[in-house]
C-alpha cells in the first residue's frame, strides 16, 4: 500500500499508513523516507530526523536505508545533516554518490555535486549524468572545461545514452559551447525529443532562435514541451514571419495542447512580441483558468491592457 501511494503521489497517505505499523522493517523504513522525500516539507523533515534516530543501529548500515535517508534530507533541504550522514559512510556504492549529486543540484549547489563527482573511481551514466547537469547549473567556462574534459573520458557507449547526451548537449549549450553541441547532435543517429528540446532550448538562451526554429522544422510529432520552445523561439525574433508560424502551429497542434498553460502563456507571449493583440486577447478571453503567469504574458505585451485584465 505504501509502495502504491508513493508511486502515485500521495506520499501523505503512505506516511500516514506507516503511522499504523507497530514494527517497521527496514523496507517499510525506506519506503517512509521516500514518502517524505516526495513532499519534501519541514515537516516530513522532522520526522524523517525522528525516526532515523529510532531505527535499530543495523539499519544505519544498510546501504538502501542509507540512499533514501540522504535522499529524504535532501529533498527537505537539509544538506549538512545529508553530508553528516554521508561523512560517516565508509562503504560508498553509487547508489549513495547519486542521491548526494542530485541532494546538491536540487538545493543549487553544483559545485558540491562536482566535488562528489571527482571522488568517484568508476561513474556510471547516472552519475555521469548528474556531473553534467551540475555543469550546466553553473554554466561557466571553468565548468565546460569540465564538461570536455570529462565526455571525452567517458566510454564511447554512455553517448549512446539518449538521455546522457541530452544532459550533455544542456550542459555545452548552458556553458555557452553551441559548436561543439550542434556537431555531437549531428553525429547523433538516434535523435529523440529530449535531444532536440535540450538544443531548441540552448539555442534560444544563446539568442539563437532562427536555429531553434530550424530544427523544430525536422522534429515529425512534436510535443507540448518543443511546440512551448517553439512559441518562446518566435517570441524571441518577433517579427511578421514568426506571427505566421506560430498561428500555423497552434490551429495545427492537438486540442489537448490548448488547455496546457505553459502553451496557453507563451503562445500569449509570442503573439504579444509579434504584434497581434488582437489575437492574443482574443486567446485570453478563452481562457477560463487563468494564472499568474498568463496574467502577466498579457501585461507585459501590452502594458496599456495591464490595468483592465483586473
Amino acid at each position: 500500500m505504501m509502495k502504491g501511494y508513493i508511486r502515485n503521489k500521495q506520499a501523505k497517505k503512505a506516511i500516514d499508513l506507516f503511522s499504523e505499523i507497530n514494527n517497521p522493517d527496514k523496507f517499510i523504513i525506506n519506503l517512509l523516507f521516500n514518502a517524505c522525500a516526495q513532499l519534501g516539507t519541514a515537516k516530513e523533515l522532522s520526522l524523517v530526523k525522528k525516526v532515523s534516530l529510532n531505527i535499530p543501529k543495523s539499519f544505519h548500515s544498510d546501504p538502501f536505508i542509507q540512499t533514501s535517508l540522504i535522499d529524504a534530507l535532501m529533498k527537505c533541504g537539509d544538506t549538512l545533516a545529508a553530508q553528516s550522514l554521508f561523512d560517516t559512510i565508509k562503504t560508498r556504492n553509487l547508489f549513495i554518490y547519486g542521491a548526494m549529486m542530485k541532494g546538491f543540484i536540487i538545493n543549487n549547489m553544483a559545485s558540491k555535486a562536482i566535488n562528489i563527482f571527482n571522488q568517484i573511481k568508476d561513474p556510471n551514466e547516472v552519475i555521469v549524468n548528474l556531473f553534467f547537469n551540475a555543469c550546466a547549473q553553473i554554466g561557466t567556462e571553468e565548468a565546460l572545461n569540465l564538461i570536455i574534459k570529462v565526455s571525452s573520458h567517458i566510454p564511447q557507449a554512455f553517448l549512446s545514452d539518449s538521455n546522457l547526451l541530452s544532459s550533455l548537449l544542456d550542459a555545452l549549450m548552458k556553458c555557452g559551447n553551441t559548436v561543439y553541441a550542434q556537431s555531437l547532435f549531428e553525429t547523433s543517429t538516434m535523435k529523440t525529443l529530449s535531444m532536440y528540446t535540450a538544443m531548441m532550448k540552448g539555442f534560444i538562451i544563446n539568442n539563437m532562435a532562427d536555429n531553434a526554429i530550424k530544427l523544430f522544422d525536422d522534429i515529425k510529432n512534436p510535443n507540448e514541451v518543443t511546440i512551448n520552445l517553439l512559441f518562446n523561439a518566435c517570441a524571441q525574433l518577433g517579427t511578421a514571419k514568426e506571427l505566421s508560424l506560430v498561428k500555423n502551429v497552434s490551429s495545427n497542434m492537438p486540442k489537448a495542447f490548448h488547455q496546457n498553460s505553459f502553451i496557453q502563456t507563451s503562445l500569449i507571449d509570442a503573439l504579444m512580441k509579434c504584434g497581434d493583440t488582437l489575437a492574443a486577447q482574443s486567446l485570453f478571453d478563452t481562457i477560463k483558468t487563468r494564472n499568474l503567469f498568463i496574467y502577466g504574458a498579457m501585461m507585459k505585451g501590452n502594458n496599456h491592457l495591464g490595468i483592465h485584465l483586473f
